[in-house]
């Protein structure tokens, strides 16, 4: 068995359902420390949902930074009657590793810190500092996760220079694409109001759905932008729409719509907002909205970072990566405040989430040649 599969066996086996870690960052941190680095645990949150972030860091004898970031925490298993296996329980059928976690993402933490082991065995004294950041709240709410430890990090004036985030991007095979982007995600809950009267009295009332339907209308069929050479358009999308006591005789006295939109790097959530607003008033509609900016968007444009990654890529498997922005929200949208280069790469992500949650065992030794070659090809770039 190679180290990365054991390790990432070592770490399926945990419970670690979000916020909960387990004891992953604790098998890491000791793996860790016996290469060299320092590690340190920011817990935030309340007792009740209390994070573990792990932030490790080996200084290189120059001044870049190489960051791999990730999450030990998974999604809730679903029935466990429908799995043909223990969740918790490594499992090998067919050539493929099942439990949760598997692809999203322990296989990727596993890969990275065996080749951050390989690579520093053979190079002890690189250029290239070298550092994780792993989380036990991304599959949550996010908000004691990776964000906290950015914003310590900003505190402390660390610089960082590339990240890779080791979330499944690839499709068909492994390699075939990687993030190097994200939209953001703007959601809105607009409640719009009438007045309440019976429904043979119409002249007594203010329906709030038909007041509503004509700016909903031009809401879904605005051009909000036309993205650019790596976003497609921004995009509006309606979720729920509640409206009515249940009655067949009533006209209600208010309507609850909840949107989102997933917005290109040419918005800005400030930009959507006002014009969202500007719709609404010019249809005089009486209505309370509510904003959430769940993440802005980022993106790298193809440089050191990118092109380390293609070619420890081409060198591995011969693939010829496409770069994508699609997909919903990572931690990158945290990172790249105080990051200028990030990209999300890891296995092929078509059971994440999902029963019998799986990876394919021929693709993790090659997914740590592929973390441990981009490594050297950031080194050789010097200080």
């Amino acid at each position: 068995m190679s180290r990365a599969l054991h390790l990432t066996e070592q770490l399926i086996a945990q419970r670690s359902v979000t916020p909960d870690d387990g004891d992953c960052q604790k098998i890491l941190s000791a793996r860790l420390q016996a290469a060299g680095f320092a590690c340190e645990t920011i817990a935030s949150g309340p007792e009740s949902f209390r994070v573990t972030n792990l932030w490790a860091r080996r200084k290189g004898t120059g001044k870049r930074t190489l960051v791999f970031a990730g999450h030990t925490d998974v999604v809730p298993t679903g029935p466990l009657e429908h799995w043909h296996s223990d969740p918790f329980t490594p499992t090998h059928c067919d050539g493929l590793l099942y439990g949760r976690g598997a692809a999203d993402m322990k296989t990727s933490i596993a890969a990275f810190t065996v080749a951050v082991e390989e690579f520093l065995a053979s190079t002890p004294s690189p250029a290239l500092n070298i550092a994780l950041l792993l989380t036990s709240d991304e599959e949550g709410p996010s908000v004691d996760g990776t964000v906290v430890v950015c914003r310590e990090l900003e505190k402390r004036g660390e610089t960082l220079d590339y990240c890779i985030v080791g979330e499944p991007t690839s499709v068909e095979r492994l390699g075939d694409m990687i993030k190097n982007g994200r939209r953001g995600s703007l959601s809105g809950k607009l409640t719009v109001k009438g007045v309440q009267a019976h429904i043979a009295y119409p002249q007594l009332g203010r329906n709030p759905i038909h007041l509503a339907m004509p700016a909903l209308d031009e809401l879904a069929k605005t051009e909000w932008d036309r993205g650019n050479e790596f976003f497609p358009p921004t995009s509006f999308q309606i979720s729920n729409i509640h409206g009515g006591t249940g009655a067949t005789n009533i006209i209600p006295n208010r309507l609850v719509v909840d949107f989102n939109f997933r917005f290109a790097s040419v918005s800005t959530a400030e930009e959507l907002q006002k014009r969202v607003h500007a719709i609404l008033d010019r249809h005089a509609l009486d209505y309370e909205l509510d904003w959430v900016v769940g993440g802005q968007p980022f993106l790298t444009t193809p440089g050191a970072l990118v092109h380390a990654v293609q070619a420890a890529i081409r060198d591995t498997t011969g693939v010829e990566t496409e770069l994508s922005t699609t997909g919903g929200t990572s931690d990158g949208r945290f990172i790249s405040r105080i990051c200028p280069q990030v990209i999300e790469f890891g296995p092929v992500n078509a059971s994440i989430h999902k029963i019998d949650e799986h990876v394919r065992v021929a693709d993790i030794d090659p997914l740590v040649a592929i973390y441990r070659r981009t490594i050297e090809n950031l080194n050789t770039l010097g200080t």
